[in-house]
């Protein structure tokens, strides 16, 4: 291709970006699904098709997105729950990529352990962003939006570094269990320190994350800083970026200043927004050239080959779930409940249950395939035995669960009737709140007790009226809150009118301040600097009733 069709293939896909965002927003379908969609009715237009260079993905945009997501994550939430996500984001990897390989080796003629456990470590992974998605927009209790994070920060790992001994093994024509395990866990744990590492590093450059455009330049060269630096040492380039976006993100909130903090959110959505959207375009451009590519095998063997992968894909993860509720406790591998037995549950936290059917019906379908999987795949060496074989079947089952799992997922949690305790998370947030003012009239009352001058009390008395004004609002909410019964966040009609009239008075100041600037009694510059001071008041309005 060209550079001018390079450019216009961008911004084509900008704008069919912008187009899918409206129609979800609207009907609320999954992203990834419509763009998968259009990504295959493109492979079949006249023109030139985009090769999915797996280099790419693997250097340039699975980092920044498994990054973000670890920034977005709670590394409380999932260390309170790293027995789970290591049941589902390892051992279950693990069981699905040997058992497909298994399967491979006995019924796909010509096909080796190593090939097969090649396509289960591509295949075994799920790619928790459009269950995500469709799962916060579904209302998706908390408890399961970690579990599902965790284990879609994790299973990459685990998934990557198994492909990698597996192809080892093809080309050294043996596979050995004791090595891989070996190589497995030198190359996991390589990672983390690395992603450790990388994240003393950024704290230790503190003084850089002050400034709003240091601190988005550091952001964003760190997941690609510290996949390079692993892969350069033959260890997981993906576990070392999550970790490093866990400890990071934890970190954040100490060590940047709200303007950096404000800004890097921005960029960090966009990007996000921009890299899953054409990753997902191009998925579905593949799907021509693939299907092209397998004249040279039988039906009988594609047909054998696609049910292994699909059953694999499909049954083992329920089958794995429901066994690790019925297995003991003392095993450790049950999923939810970990503070009630063998962790303490710190004062004012409520005792985690273990997960109920319901809970893992819903886990059960959240298994969607997408970006990990067809990185995998196609970085298999093209002399790689059966790799057109493997890259369709892996290819199948992305689309099967892109589009079954992703448009039945968010009806599957309405019927199971799985909500978040939205009343119990307005509570917790007033009660933040109220905690927070509390300190600051505390810390009022330890400046007064200092020598300053009138003005000083002054000011001190009219920052205590403000904070006890709010403080004030804060305790209302909350009596409202513990006076209703539904889980619900009741509706206040004072509270409702506030925020209308706030936003109506930041309305009238913005069009006060542009008939300045086109009268010319304003200049643009002056313009830009006060519109800022009113974004920021906006921000913290809530944008719907509910999220308050």
């Amino acid at each position: 291709m060209s550079y001018e069709e390079i450019l216009l293939f961008a911004l084509g896909a900008v704008g069919v970006l912008i187009i899918v965002h409206w129609v979800t927003e609207k009907t609320g379908l999954p992203a990834a699904v419509l763009l998968t969609v259009v990504g295959i009715a493109y492979s079949y237009l006249p023109g030139h098709n985009i090769v999915l260079d797996e280099h790419i993905i693997l250097y340039f945009i699975l980092p920044p997105l498994l990054y973000n997501a670890a920034l977005d994550s709670s590394l409380l939430d999932i260390r309170r729950n790293m027995r789970t996500v290591i049941s589902l984001s390892v051992v279950l990897v693990l069981i699905t990529a040997l058992l497909i390989g298994v399967g491979f080796s006995y019924w796909v003629a010509g096909a080796t352990l190593a090939a097969g456990v090649a396509l289960g470590a591509a295949v075994a992974p799920p790619d928790p962003v459009a269950a995500l998605a469709v799962g916060r927009k579904a209302g998706l209790p908390g408890k399961l939006i970690t579990l599902i994070q965790g284990e879609g920060l994790l299973n990459d790992a685990t998934a990557l570094t198994l492909l990698t001994v597996a192809i080892a093994a093809q080309q050294d024509g043996n596979f050995s269990m004791p090595s891989a395990i070996g190589q497995f866990v030198i190359s996991a744990a390589g990672g983390v320190l690395i992603g450790v590492a990388v994240a003393y590093i950024v704290r230790f450059l503190r003084p850089l994350r002050s400034d709003p455009l240091s601190a988005n330049a550091l952001s964003i060269i760190t997941p690609l800083a510290a996949f390079l630096v692993a892969e350069h040492w033959h260890l997981s380039g993906v576990l070392a970026v999550v970790v490093a976006g866990l400890m990071i993100g934890h970190d954040t909130p100490r060590y940047t200043t709200g303007a950096s903090r404000l800004q890097t959110s921005a960029v960090w959505r966009l990007i996000d927004f921009l890299l899953e959207g054409v990753v997902f375009l191009l998925i579905g451009q593949q799907v021509k050239s693939i299907l092209g590519a397998l004249n040279d095998y039988s039906w009988s063997t594609i047909a054998v080959a696609l049910s292994i992968t699909l059953g694999a894909v499909l049954l083992i993860r329920p089958l794995w779930l429901v066994v690790t509720q019925l297995l003991p406790r003392q095993l450790h591998l049950r999923l939810g409940g970990q503070q009630d037995d063998d962790m303490d549950c710190p004062e004012g936290v409520k005792k985690e249950e273990p997960i109920n059917g319901r809970e893992v019906t819903a886990l059960s379908w959240a298994g969607t395939r997408g970006v990990i999987t067809l990185a995998a795949i196609f970085a298999l060496p093209h002399d790689f035995p059966n790799r057109e074989l493997l890259v369709f079947c892996a290819m199948i089952v992305v689309l099967v669960t892109l589009v079954g799992q992703g448009l039945t997922f968010a009806p599957l949690v309405r019927w199971l009737g799985l909500r978040a305790d939205q009343k119990d998370k307005a509570r917790l947030r007033n009660e933040a709140r109220s905690a927070a003012v509390q300190a600051a009239l505390n810390r009022l009352d330890d400046i007064q007790e200092e020598q300053h001058d009138n003005v000083e009390d002054e000011a001190i008395e009219q920052m205590r009226k403000q904070l006890q004004v709010r403080l004030d609002r804060y305790r209302r909410r909350l009596d409202l809150l513990e006076q209703v019964e539904s889980q619900e966040v009741p509706q206040s009609p004072q509270y409702e009118a506030a925020l209308m009239v706030r936003q109506a008075v930041i309305d009238a100041e913005r069009e006060e301040l542009l008939r300045w600037r086109d009268a010319g009694r304003l200049s643009d510059d002056n313009l830009r600097v006060l519109n800022r001071e009113l974004d920021h008041e906006e921000l913290v309005l809530p944008k719907r009733p509910g999220s308050h």
